[in-house]
């Protein structure tokens, strides 16, 4: 069995939610029209509550998403590595069609790669 080293999938209002080792990113919807119809990089922001207080939250942008040079795929920058999609399984979920999708290491011997 396959262990992926993330998981993109759809959240509510159309946010996307990005899953990796532990850490959890979003990507807000009109960042990935932008990034589909455009092409421009889109930033990866994680959101933190402090304290038990739900209205006080920090966002921090913490990566970057970028379609690839030719058009087939969506790389994700992010401090725990960088991971590629292929755009079909991105765009499925982003269309809520597909529950989610895996995130696979863009290069060999980085964290979330299996090495054996």
């Amino acid at each position: 069995m396959v262990n992926e080293p993330g998981i993109l999938s759809l959240g509510e209002g159309e946010v996307l939610h990005l899953e990796v080792e532990g850490e959890h990113y979003q990507l807000p919807p009109d960042d990935v029209r932008n990034l589909l119809f455009t092409g421009r990089a889109a930033p990866l922001v994680k959101i933190q509550r402090l304290g038990s207080d739900e209205a006080k939250q920090r966002v921090t942008i913490e990566g970057h998403c970028t379609m690839n040079r030719a058009g087939k795929a969506i790389i994700f920058f992010t401090v725990m590595g960088h991971f590629i999609i292929p755009l079909v399984s991105f765009r499925r979920v982003a269309r809520g069609d597909a529950v989610s999708a895996p995130l696979f290491p863009l290069f060999p011997g980085e964290p979330g790669a299996d090495d054996e």
